[in-house]
């Protein structure tokens, strides 16, 4: 008998398999899992044998998610970093600390501000000004659909009240329509062109620093969400390249090819070249991302109906359709002939549908093919829509940090939806009882790339920590197993990484442990729990 060359010992072990959900031992030899049982894995521990007694501490697959943007998230860790705060003062008092700090910096820029840290959703040039008027700011906010400038940016991009608003977003304005600061989805691009682009050392530096920090949290996967070049930023694909062929990528990667909207089909040849020259070791380019519309907050996000005014009445917006719903339909067609994933952003309840409605034409033109198109976000889902994800394969990609009472949430979302269709937010319990598969994920760094924090919002439809006690739709909470299984067995299937997301004999050794057994403890003291270790093919690339 082959001895193992690591045994976990002493359980619990959270297989995620059907068959047998929990055991208490498992064994690994080379990169794969070789024994899920109980005592008579001992068997396989020889002389050589490295023992993992867990002491009642939690075995999981590895976490995997299913839509983040790792290098951007990972480069932004060494800019001006907004996040952690909504206070205003605070945010004027990092950002003049960081420009003191890097005097030579011809730009300042960064981002995690918040929109509820401002009157309707909107900073201004002037704040900036005060902290930093001699050199221009260009300042992303936290979901990374709007950016933060000063006049000096303003001045540098030519931007006056003459310049119109871009097809794809919109310039905030100060009433005699000089732009007041705040550039809105397509509009940050007016601007971001200007801003001096990552170089190919600062994207792999990023994608290192994120890998680090995404082990540290049990991530060995992740999907990559935009692979192109978009707003101003640089094409991440080569960091990913330059880290497979260096073996300094240890997750694996799928990378999803940016669609770029101002163009059309002319394009896929591009993506078929790209998904070539790009997939190498443990990254692979094979899904293509069409961001269908913009978000609620900016009222971008594409509705059936208009968002409601302050006063509670219809207004003349239903949001944006990035590329036209009939276009859509033939694009996904032809990319799901060339066997592409699709990943779409959808995020309101027209684009949900523009988008089920894409994956619908390609099964009535190709048959059905496996290629497990998937929509990210889904905030708002029209009940109508639920049952099609299940009939067509689709697979629910869900951000589960979203779903709870906050201030973006109560005030900036809720009163422009109506409580007819704020009822429809994020309805991961309907998806899952109509059938939909759901795989998580993060969409870093617009929020948190932490599954625990994630897989505790799912259960219990609350922030952690959070004094508020206000259920986020409780009707649509998960279970801590269904939640569990989103951010391992259903991000593996979008993903592509078949051989992982279960603990089952000949699968890949990707693992995490934890501090505790969340299924035993009480769903609200989920957030609680920490990563110890994390390993990627039996090879461990995190120990606490």
């Amino acid at each position: 008998m082959t001895k193992a060359d690591l045994v976990f010992t002493q359980g619990p072990v959270h297989t995620g398999d059907p068959a047998r959900t929990r055991a208490s031992s498992l064994a690994v030899t080379g990169e794969r899992i070789t024994a899920v049982g109980h005592d008579e894995v001992r068997e396989l521990i020889g002389p050589g044998t490295e023992v993992v007694d867990l002491r009642g501490k939690l075995l999981l697959p590895g976490f995997q998610d299913a839509h983040v943007h790792a290098v951007f998230a990972g480069t932004e860790l060494a800019e001006c970093d907004l996040t952690g705060t909504v206070g205003v003062e605070d945010y004027l008092t990092r950002i003049r600390e960081y420009a003191e700090a890097h005097p030579d910096r011809p730009w300042i820029t960064g981002g995690g501000w918040s929109m509820e840290s401002f009157e309707g959703g909107v900073p201004t040039r002037q704040l900036l000004d005060s902290v930093v008027p001699d050199r221009p700011v260009y300042l992303v906010n936290r979901d990374h659909h709007g950016a933060w400038v000063n006049t000096r940016a303003l001045e540098q991009a030519g931007l006056t009240r003459e310049t119109p608003d871009p097809v794809d977003g919109r310039i905030e304005r100060e009433p005699d329509g000089t732009p007041s600061g705040t550039l809105q989805e397509g509009a940050t691009g007016l601007v971001s062109r200007l801003v001096p682009p990552s170089t190919a050392a600062d994207r792999l530096a990023g994608l290192l620093r994120a890998q680090k920090l995404l082990h540290s949290l049990g991530i060995t996967g992740w999907q990559d969400a935009m692979l192109g070049v978009y707003g101003g930023h640089p094409d991440p694909s080569d960091a990913y390249v330059t880290a497979a062929r260096a073996g300094t990528l240890t997750a694996r990667v799928t990378g999803a090819l940016w669609w770029d909207r101002e163009r059309g089909a002319e394009q896929i040849d591009e993506l078929v070249a790209r998904r070539r020259e790009l997939s190498y070791g443990r990254f692979r380019a094979g899904s293509v991302k069409i961001m269908q519309d913009g978000v609620a907050e900016n009222f971008t996000a594409a509705m059936t109906t208009p968002y409601l005014d302050g006063c509670g009445c219809a207004t003349a917006n239903s949001g944006l359709s990035f590329v036209d719903p009939v276009a859509l339909r033939s694009y996904v067609t032809r990319l799901d002939a060339l066997d592409f994933q699709v990943h779409f952003h959808a995020l309101g309840d027209r684009a949900v549908r523009e988008a089920l409605d894409a994956v619908q034409a390609a099964i009535e033109a190709n048959g059905r093919r496996g290629n497990r198109h998937h929509l990210a976000h889904l905030q708002v889902v029209h009940p109508d829509d639920l049952g099609r994800f299940a009939r067509l394969g689709a697979v629910a990609n869900i951000q589960p940090l979203w779903a709870a009472h906050e201030p973006q949430m109560d005030e900036l979302t809720i009163p422009f939806l109506g409580p007819e269709r704020a009822a429809w937010q994020y309805p991961f319990g309907s998806l899952l009882r109509a059938g939909a598969t759901l795989a998580a994920g993060s969409d870093w760094p617009v929020s948190s790339p932490d599954p625990i924090a994630g897989i505790h919002v799912a259960v219990n439809r609350k922030e952690p920590g959070t004094a508020d006690d206000r259920v986020f739709l409780p009707e649509q909470r998960l279970d801590p197993a269904t939640a569990v299984a989103a951010y391992t067995a259903g991000s593996a299937h979008v993903n592509g990484l078949d051989e992982t997301g279960t603990l089952r004999p000949g699968m890949l050794a990707d693992l995490v442990v934890l501090d505790r057994d969340i299924f035993t403890k009480p769903p609200e003291e989920i957030a609680e729990a920490r990563v110890l270790s994390t390993y990627v093919g039996g090879t461990p690339v995190h120990m606490a």
